[in-house]
């Protein structure tokens, strides 16, 4: 199993997400069901990358920094 964190940019926003795969396939199939699950209406996607990708094991993570306006 691979701990994934993506980097999805959707119509009007960009959104980060972590998830537990194990492939890189699987983890875009996956990704679409926990955008679905989020989001009222599904949104639109314009393009989502594998940022990283780690081994999960006990103690794995990722740090998402968001960047407040100013």
């Amino acid at each position: 199993m691979y701990l994934y964190k993506l980097e999805v940019e959707l119509k009007d926003q960009k959104v980060y997400v972590t998830l537990l795969a194990e492939n890189d396939a699987q983890a875009f199939d996956y990704l679409e069901e926990q955008l679905v699950r989020h989001f009222i209406r599904n949104p639109e996607v314009v393009e989502a990358s594998i940022i990283e990708k780690k081994r999960a094991v006990k103690g794995s993570g990722y740090v998402i920094e968001t960047i407040l306006p100013q």
